[in-house]
C-alpha cells in the first residue's frame, strides 16, 4: 500500500518513446577478448578527465590493451594517450587524494593497478603493493570513506582462485577490504568468497552502510550465496537480520530508489530471472512481483526461447519523465549451450504505475553481440542520457538520444572540502511538486565498471525542483526552486 500510494504521486503523463541514433563508427576501435578469463569482465569507467564536462570513458580490453576514450564533444571521439594495460576486467573512477583529478582503480587478471590522473587527460601507475592484490583474478570493487578518514576504502571481488589445483569449481578465492594506515594501505580477508562478479557499498534496507557482493553460483555450485556485509559491525548479516539466503547466477548490481520513499532498490542481473528487490520498511528486501516486467528470463527478439545472461545493469531516465528506466547489458558467456545465443540487451522504460516494459528494439539498442559493460551518460551535454557499451569479442557501442519530446531535467555534481571532495556517502534528493526521486553518491555496483559524474534527474513538466543533500558528515542543505535544465554544483 505504501508503494502505490507514493506511485500515485508520481507524473502520469507519457512521453515519446525512446529513440537513439548509433555512433560506434565515432568511436576508436576497441574489442574486449580473451580466454575463459575473459568470459567476464569487460567494463567501462566514465568520468571527465580533464576538466571540460564532457564525459570521458576508459574500456577494459582483456587480452587487449584497455583504451582511454577522450570526447571532443559533438559526438566526437579520439584515443588518449595511456601506457599499454592488458589482462583488464574492468575499471572505477575514483579520486583517491582529491587532487580534483579522477583517478581510476584497474582490475585485472594478475595485479590490479591505480591509475592516478592528472592534468589534460594524463595517467601515471602509482600503485600501492597492498592495493594491487598478488596474482589474482578482480571482477568486483566499490570504495567508501569511513569517518575521519582522508582516503578511501576499498573492497575488491576476486573471482576464481586460479592457484587451486581442484579448480575451478568451489574454488573462488578470498575478497579483500583494502584500509589506509599511515602512508599506505593494509588488507583484511573477506570471507567466505564465492566469486562475485559486483560489489556496491551503499546505505541498505535498514538505512545502514554496508556491502552487498553479488555471486556467480557457477563456480560457488553450492554452499553459497548472495551476501550482505555490515560495514560498520563488520560481520554477514543471515535469517536473524531479515536476509534470506539468495543464490543466482549473480553478474551485476544496479541500485536505485524506484519509488519515492528514500530507499534504494535493488536489480540484480543473473542468467535466466533479473531480480528486483524493493527495500521494505522494516528493513528487508521483497522480490518484485513478476507482472512488474523486469525479470526479462528470455530474449525479446529472435526465435531463441533460451534462457537470458544478464550482466551490467543501469537505472536512468531516458525520457526525462521523472521515472528511472533501466539499461541492461545481456549476452552468453561465451558458447554455453543451455543459454540463449543471440540474447538483445534490455531497454526497460517505467511507466507511470511502476511497471516496466521493452523498448530496446524499437529504440533501436537491441543488439544481440555478447555484451558485458555499459553506462547511461550524456555524452553531449543535452540532457538526454546516451548509451555506451562493451562487448566480448567485437568492437564497442555508441548510441546517441534521438528520443523527442523529453521532459525537463537536472543534474546535480557534489563537492566539499576533505579527502572525500566527491561526498561518497552522500545521499541527493530532487522534489518538485508531484514527484520525489533520491540518488545515492556512490562508487561501485554495474559489472565490472561505474561512473563518476554530475547525477542526473528527470523531472518531467516541471520547470523547477528542490534539492537536499545528506551529506556524509550528517550535515543536510536544501536548495529552493532551482530552474531545470542545468547542472547544479552544491556544497555543503
Amino acid at each position: 500500500m505504501i508503494r502505490a500510494a507514493v506511485l500515485a504521486c508520481l507524473p502520469v503523463a507519457a512521453l515519446a518513446d525512446p529513440t537513439f541514433e548509433d555512433l560506434s563508427a565515432n568511436l576508436p576501435q576497441l574489442v574486449y577478448d580473451g580466454g575463459w578469463e575473459h568470459f567476464v569482465g569487460g567494463g567501462i569507467a566514465v568520468f571527465d578527465c580533464n576538466g571540460d564536462a564532457l564525459p570521458d570513458a576508459f574500456a577494459a580490453g582483456g587480452e587487449n590493451p584497455a583504451k582511454l576514450i577522450i570526447n571532443e564533444g559533438g559526438f566526437a571521439f579520439r584515443d588518449g594517450a595511456i601506457a599499454p594495460l592488458f589482462g583488464v576486467t574492468g575499471a572505477y573512477p575514483i579520486d583517491i587524494d582529491a587532487d580534483g583529478h579522477t583517478d581510476l582503480f584497474v582490475l585485472r587478471v594478475g595485479e590490479n593497478a591505480v591509475l592516478r590522473g592528472g592534468p589534460d587527460c594524463t595517467f601515471q601507475e602509482q600503485t600501492d603493493p597492498v592495493l594491487a592484490g598478488g596474482d589474482r583474478w578482480s571482477t568486483a570493487f566499490t570504495a567508501w570513506w569511513e569517518t575521519g578518514d582522508s582516503r578511501p576504502t576499498f573492497a575488491v571481488g576476486n573471482y576464481v582462485d586460479r592457484s587451486d589445483p581442484d579448480g575451478p569449481f568451489e574454488a573462488c578465492d578470498n575478497n579483500a577490504v583494502l584500509r589506509p594506515l599511515g602512508e599506505g594501505y593494509v588488507s583484511d580477508a573477506l570471507t567466505p568468497g564465492f566469486c562475485p562478479l559486483s560489489i556496491l557499498a551503499a546505505k541498505d534496507a535498514r538505512d545502514r552502510p554496508t556491502l552487498r557482493l553479488s555471486n556467480d553460483r557457477h563456480y560457488y555450485v553450492s554452499g553459497g550465496r548472495e551476501q550482505m556485509w555490515d560495514i560498520a559491525d563488520k560481520r554477514f548479516l543471515g535469517e536473524e537480520d531479515g536476509w534470506p539466503d539468495v543464490a543466482l547466477w549473480g553478474m551485476g548490481i544496479a541500485s536505485r530508489d524506484l519509488n519515492g520513499d528514500g530507499l534504494d532498490d535493488v536489480m540484480l542481473t543473473s542468467m535466466g530471472d533479473q531480480l528486483l528487490q524493493f527495500s521494505q520498511t522494516d528493513g528487508t528486501y521483497a522480490a518484485a512481483d513478476y507482472s512488474i516486467g523486469t525479470y526479462s528470463q528470455r530474449p525479446h527478439i529472435g526465435d531463441d526461447g533460451r534462457p537470458s545472461t544478464g550482466w551490467h545493469a543501469e537505472f536512468g531516465d531516458v525520457d526525462n519523465d521523472g521515472r528511472a528506466d533501466l539499461f541492461i547489458a545481456k549476452g552468453n558467456v561465451d558458447q554455453m549451450p543451455g543459454m540463449a545465443m543471440r540474447d538483445p540487451n534490455n531497454l526497460l522504460m517505467q511507466s507511470p504505475d511502476g511497471t516496466f516494459h521493452e523498448a530496446a528494439a524499437t529504440a533501436g539498442v537491441a543488439t544481440t553481440d555478447r555484451s558485458r559493460g555499459g553506462a547511461l551518460v550524456d555524452f553531449d551535454l543535452d540532457g538526454r542520457l546516451d548509451l555506451i557499451v562493451s562487448n566480448r569479442r567485437a568492437p564497442l557501442e555508441l548510441y546517441r538520444n534521438t528520443t523527442s519530446q523529453t521532459g525537463n531535467w537536472m543534474t546535480v555534481s557534489l563537492q566539499q572540502s576533505g579527502g572525500n571532495r566527491d561526498a561518497i556517502g552522500a545521499e541527493i534528493t530532487v522534489e518538485t511538486d508531484d514527484m520525489r526521486q533520491s540518488i545515492q553518491q556512490v562508487i561501485g555496483g554495474g559489472h565490472a565498471g561505474g561512473q563518476l559524474l554530475p547525477r542526473h534527474f528527470g523531472l518531467g513538466t516541471a520547470e523547477a525542483a528542490t534539492i537536499q543533500v545528506d551529506w556524509p558528515d550528517g550535515t543536510v542543505t536544501i536548495t529552493d526552486a532551482i530552474a531545470g535544465d542545468r547542472i547544479m554544483i552544491t556544497k555543503p
